[in-house]
């Protein structure tokens, strides 16, 4: 298992754009789908403090927030820092 963990819906151009930087950045991650899965995104739900919206970025036990919040990171250039223990090969 990875230590990032994003979860997405099917068709979320916001999921597709976030998981495109990580892969870009080399980041190792799971994906866990929550379109059809009420149960998972209660969990999801719970795990980001309420927040409903996807994607939801957990980097670890760190709440990473949505695609917004990811690219934010980016251009304030400290995305690299949190990658880098887990900067490999994209899957």
């Amino acid at each position: 298992m990875s230590d990032i963990i994003i979860y997405t819906t099917k068709l979320c151009p916001y999921c597709v754009a976030a998981k495109r930087l990580l892969a870009k950045k080399g980041a190792r991650f799971e994906e866990v789908d929550v379109t059809f899965d009420p149960d998972g995104r209660a969990r999801m739900t719970a795990r980001a403090n309420g927040s409903r919206t996807v994607p939801q970025i957990f980097f670890g036990d760190h709440h990473v927030g949505g695609c917004d919040e990811l690219y934010a990171l980016e251009y304030q250039g400290q995305l690299d820092g949190l990658l880098s223990p887990q900067a490999t090969a994209a899957e």
